[in-house]
């Protein structure tokens, strides 16, 4: 049975958080931490999972997960490397007295909101990218600042998505999902078994697929056409052809892949590439 993992975060020398742009991985890395961590990613278009939460972005992205949230790593699925610009600090980076101060009740609120994941959108997006992109070239007072300048930004944004109504942390929970996660990773281009992966997670059919609309909301059939549909979006804008983005990611037949990714994207592979790529 696949294990999640634990990733082990420490601070930069001489700072207290870890700012990191060195953070390709090729492979499928669902993994949890105690740090907060802010997540901007260009360059490419990917699958956005936190949590119970399963969708898409496209062209770039900014997430910020509070601590011990799975996710997954968000440039999955791409095979090339894509920019991206990872913050990770804990809760009391600054101590303990931190986030009690008033001045800080906004931020304060965000931190305790993180715990769902949070999905941030136009102008926010934009400003927190070109402000991550600077906090590069500064001393570390001056990521310091712009940090906290970061955190105030997102506090008082508007433009902002909570990704999860829920987040089960146990991790007993957390290795059953990894485990099923795992499996339709390995076996979305075939024909992914529910009978099977009921059996590897040691439960009946019935009982899995009731556990499983639970934890995501989501039957089987549907979570496994999602993120073929997330496949199926990277390999379009990669200028693949609407009939190599079906087959490859494990549909059978042309209709129904059509039919499905409208219902999850509200238009055709075609108009989707014909959208992205010109």
């Amino acid at each position: 049975m696949s294990k999640i993992q634990l990733e082990e975060i420490k601070p930069d020398s001489g700072k207290s958080f870890k700012l990191n742009t060195s953070c390709f991985k090729k492979s499928f890395f669902w993994h949890f931490h105690p740090e907060y961590e802010i997540v901007y990613v260009e360059g490419g278009s990917g699958t956005r999972h936190v949590g119970q939460h399963l969708s898409g972005y496209v062209d770039n992205d900014l997430i910020f997960i509070g601590p011990d949230v799975p996710h997954l790593n968000f440039d999955y699925g791409l095979g090339y490397e894509i920019n991206q610009i990872v913050v990770q600090l804990k809760e009391d980076f600054l101590g303990d007295a931190f986030l009690n101060a008033p001045e800080l009740s906004a931020i304060k609120a965000l931190f305790q909101k993180a715990k769902y994941g949070l999905s941030f959108t136009g102008q926010t997006k934009a400003v927190v990218a070109e402000k991550l992109k600077a906090m590069q070239t500064k001393e570390h007072f001056g990521q310091l600042m712009s940090l906290l300048e970061i955190f105030q930004i997102m506090a008082t944004s508007k433009e902002v998505v909570q990704l999860n109504d829920s987040v089960n942390q146990q991790h007993k929970e957390k290795e059953r999902m990894s485990a099923i996660y795992d499996y339709v990773d390995t076996h979305y281009q075939g024909k992914p078994d529910v009978n099977h992966i009921a059996k590897e997670v040691h439960m009946t059919t019935a009982a899995f697929c009731r556990y499983f609309k639970k934890q995501t909301g989501l039957t089987f059939t549907d979570f496994v056409n999602r993120c073929r549909i997330n496949q199926a979006k990277n390999l379009l804008l990669q200028d693949s052809s609407v009939g190599e983005a079906c087959f490859t990611t494990g549909f059978e037949q042309l209709s129904y892949f059509n039919k499905v990714f409208k219902k999850l994207e509200g238009e055709n592979p075609r108009e989707f590439k014909k959208r992205y790529i010109k």
